[in-house]
């Protein structure tokens, strides 16, 4: 998934927050804000529920296949 840098203003109580559970869990900054946005907004669970509902997807060895064949594809439309 794409980052876009924002500019955005918290209060410093809870941007410290961040700061003492990122240092804590040796993950970035803006990683932790992000998890929590996610969880807020409850884009975590549509994710796992994303997950689940595929969990019977292809197994390893097909998606290589897959990934591969639309590797070929791709080179075969560039170079004409």
């Amino acid at each position: 998934m794409a980052r876009t840098e924002a500019d955005v203003r918290i209060d410093g109580a809870l941007l410290a927050a961040v700061r003492v559970r990122a240092a804590r869990a040796g993950r970035p900054e803006a990683e932790v804000a992000e998890e929590a946005l996610r969880r807020y907004l409850g884009l975590d669970a549509l994710l796992e529920d994303v997950w689940a509902a595929n969990a019977d997807g292809p197994s390893d060895d097909e998606a290589l296949e897959l990934a591969y064949a639309e590797l070929k594809a791709a080179r075969a439309e560039r170079d004409g």
